[in-house]
């Protein structure tokens, strides 16, 4: 195989943040059920220069399943996530890319992915963020041009020097502006979150999640609480009636037992479940590692436990502090 990145070991760790991934991304998941027996994109040879991240791995190996043959840069230096470098690399994919590269190692690899289609073949698309690959097929290799059917460009930087080149009639092919179409990691908008107990953690947790776009349930026993939530908004329910509902689950009583056995067992695919009260009692924990089918280790602080009914429950932070377990606790 042809690849340069930093770490081919990191593969394993890539993958399995690539089928997370991939339950965030349905509208990509979508086109390759619907598309992939009938092989659209049969004969399309794309050079992709954009951030190599594990959503853009999902969308490598969407643009792969469609028949397309693909090489891949990163267009920034610093942005590739290495072991989601190593993950497409071992899929058979040309990547030139690590994070930290120089300004030269990182000309080389756009030099590199323009070498690497079967058969010393060019590029006949290109997918661009930043234009930097455009510029270079342009400048250097205007011989590939004839080729090329187009082009998409990915970021407001690059799409404006589309619009020089263009106004400078220096731009050869079609391009297309994708620069408005924006999502990353898991989207927390349009999520149904469900937020145990309102007391002021509760209170704070809630208004975050709903300015981020969630549609906020509280569970809350105490008759004052619940009616404070209910008079800024949210709807107050009980455990047994969210889980029917929720994407993601916050405890924030110091209370023990609020997410049992009998919740877990319910809950929906891929429900990410944390605890943001002092003690990992809220969380049912042990049941959860008792009775689970699988349980995969993401990453450190993120588990995925596959229960019986088939689902997958994401666990933070071990039911511990999710504040201080995944990110740095409060501000100075």
């Amino acid at each position: 195989m042809v690849y340069k990145v930093a770490d081919i070991s990191l593969a394993a760790f890539g993958r399995k943040e690539i089928e997370l991934a991939e339950n965030e991304m349905p509208g990509l998941m979508a086109l390759r059920q619907k598309y992939g027996p009938s092989q659209i994109l049969k004969g399309a040879r794309i050079v992709g220069s954009l951030h190599m991240t594990i959503q853009t791995a999902v969308l490598i190996e969407t643009l792969t399943a469609l028949g397309a043959e693909v090489t891949w840069t990163s267009c920034n230096i610093f942005s590739t996530q290495d072991h989601a470098a190593a993950a497409i690399a071992e899929s058979g994919v040309p990547v030139f890319a690590w994070k930290g590269e120089t300004d030269e190692e990182y000309m080389w690899c756009l030099e590199q992915q323009l070498r690497a289609f079967k058969d010393g073949k060019g590029p006949n698309l290109i997918l661009d963020d930043g234009g930097d690959l455009t510029t270079l097929i342009h400048e250097k290799y205007p011989e590939l041009l004839v080729e090329i059917k187009g082009i998409s460009e990915e970021t407001t930087t690059g799409v404006h020097h589309l619009y020089k080149m263009l106004k400078d009639n220096k731009l050869k092919v079609p391009a297309i502006n994708v620069n408005d179409s924006r999502a990353t990691d898991v989207m927390i908008a349009g999520k149904v979150a469900v937020v145990a107990g309102y007391g002021d953690v509760g209170k704070g947790s809630a208004a975050a999640l709903k300015g981020m776009g969630a549609r906020v349930l509280v569970t809350e026993i105490d008759p004052i609480n619940a009616l404070q939530a209910a008079m800024e908004g949210y709807e107050v329910t009980t455990m047994e009636e969210a889980v029917k509902e929720g994407n993601i689950f916050v405890t924030t009583t110091g209370c023990r037992d609020i997410i049992r056995g009998e919740h877990f067992a319910v809950m929906k695919d891929d429900s990410i479940v944390c605890n943001i009260g002092h003690f990992d009692i809220e969380l049912d924990v042990a049941w959860l590692k008792k009775n689970a089918i699988a349980h995969v280790n993401i990453k450190p602080q993120v588990d995925r436990f596959q229960v019986a009914s088939g689902n997958h429950i994401i666990l933070l932070a071990e039911g511990r502090l999710v504040n201080l377990g995944c990110a740095t606790g409060h501000p100075s």
